[in-house]
């Protein structure tokens, strides 16, 4: 699996005996100039020979090469928030599809954008930038995912209102429901036919399958030690559990939903760290192909597309 260990400024891939196997960056890895900060997510792009990391709180998105150990293409400029070209202000779930198109939610600039490298001019928006009601697509509150949908449409989370908007192909709005109930809902994605997935980042969080009319199918909140805190994205495993990032706590956790029971963990709950097997708030979580993300979605491509 691929973690984005935000904390550390790091990308780790291990395996599931939590054994290293690969690492961005290491000393080296960077050009003179160049910086690698805190990435919040990261997933691995089609084909598996590149990840596509948004580093939130730094404002940009990078595609690493896994072979060659560089960066192969960034869009913003770190450090530095905006709107215009090659600028953005929190940019979130950046996802590379088979046409070679990005894209990723823009939180603060309330849209949705489309890349395409190695241009830095935006192919396409959904949102009016600055416009942060919820009115999609004329405007989004807050967005932090848009993920692709089996019927080739787009789900997106729109943080404010507590939204979850289902878009057709063409970026239109088909329905929006509210996330059953969730404070802070992140990175909806669907796993299956009218079946969704989503967290509440939140202390103590939640885990959430439901339905398009926002009928609730599972649910996972325990409490004590095993209490989540500010979780920020599920995923389904192939053998039906639900892998996770725990932010504060400071782990990824694979849930049983059955026994409704934490049953792995990489990662010190609540020990931050940086030796093998410590992490410190990893922010996002992919599985490595032909289980990533983006290959359950083969025909997948951003609204307009």
């Amino acid at each position: 699996m691929l973690i984005a260990d935000k904390a550390n400024s790091r990308l780790l891939e291990v395996d599931q005996c939590g054994h290293l196997l690969w690492q961005f960056p290491r000393q080296g890895d960077l050009a003179p100039g160049q910086t690698f900060n805190v990435p919040d997510d990261a997933f691995f792009a089609p084909g598996g020979k590149q990840v596509i990391a948004t580093q939130e709180d730094d404002f940009a998105i990078t595609l690493v090469d896994i072979e060659r150990h560089l960066i192969a293409y960034r869009y913003g400029q770190p450090g530095v928030a905006g709107s215009s070209a090659n600028h953005l202000y929190n940019p979130d779930d950046a996802i590379s599809f088979p046409s070679g198109e990005i894209l990723a939610a823009d939180i603060k600039n309330c849209r949705l954008i489309v890349l395409k490298p190695p241009a830095h001019d935006l192919v396409r928006q959904f949102g009016a930038t600055g416009n942060c009601a919820h009115d999609p697509p004329a405007g989004f509150g807050s967005p932090n995912g848009a993920f692709p949908m089996l019927n080739g449409g787009t789900v997106v989370t729109e943080i404010n209102g507590d939204w979850v908007d289902f878009l057709d192909p063409a970026g239109k709005l088909r329905a929006a429901i509210h996330a059953p109930g969730f404070s802070y809902p992140s990175d909806t994605n669907q796993v299956g036919p009218n079946r969704f997935l989503s967290v509440d980042y939140a202390a103590p969080g939640a885990i959430e399958e439901f339905d398009s009319a926002g009928r609730l199918i599972w649910r996972f909140a325990p409490s004590a030690a095993d209490a989540l805190d500010h979780p920020s994205l599920a995923l389904p495993l192939p053998n039906g559990d639900v892998i996770a990032n725990d932010d504060y706590n400071d782990r990824v956790v694979v849930i049983d939903p059955k026994r409704q029971r934490i049953v792995w963990q990489y990662g010190h709950t609540n020990s931050p760290g940086t030796a093998s097997g410590y992490l410190s708030i990893p922010d996002g979580v992919d599985l490595a192909p032909p289980h990533s993300l983006i290959d359950n979605f083969p025909q997948g491509r951003p609204p307009g597309g």
